[in-house]
């Protein structure tokens, strides 16, 4: 796993809650550990039917979500966070394998505020998710001295 080189990173976004919708396991965890890392307190659902229960008493900052799970896939789960107005202003991000042309586009256009695009990597994963939530205006000036954080160079440990 890499971290980054500057120790001041870790707990970086202290007090920042997250909810992770991912059926695949190892996805899962990894999004999970990285974001506990940088301490962002987490939960996570197999799918957007358990998604939507854990927002009943989760209240958190952001959601990724995969696209393609079981019971209630990400597409769905973010219409239902739509009609919802206790969710709708909860930023979702998009996950997905199966980036192609286009996909971006409809997942933004089908409610989510960005799109991420898997495998997930240590390296990476904070960098990208920072950057997208700093293109939320009412996230943009708490998380833009954090992004230049980020931006110093990571190393294995």
């Amino acid at each position: 796993m890499t971290t980054p080189t500057h120790t001041s990173k870790k707990n970086a976004m202290q007090g920042w809650k997250a909810l992770i919708v991912e059926d695949e396991p190892d996805n899962r965890d990894v999004a999970i550990r990285i974001l506990r890392f940088y301490g962002v307190e987490t939960a996570s659902a197999n799918n957007g039917e358990e998604g939507l229960k854990l927002l009943k008493e989760f209240k958190p900052d952001f959601i990724i979500s995969d696209l393609s799970m079981p019971v209630m896939d990400g597409w769905e789960f973010c219409f239902q966070l739509q009609q919802d107005r206790t969710t709708a202003d909860i930023p979702i991000f998009a996950l997905t394998a199966h980036a192609m042309v286009g996909d971006r586009e409809r997942a933004i256009s089908a409610g989510f505020h960005n799109y991420m695009s898997k495998p997930l990597t240590p390296a990476t994963f904070m960098q990208q998710l920072l950057s997208l939530l700093v293109q939320i205006p009412h996230l943009e000036n708490m998380l833009s001295d954090r992004l230049k954080e980020f931006s110093t160079s990571t190393t294995s440990v």
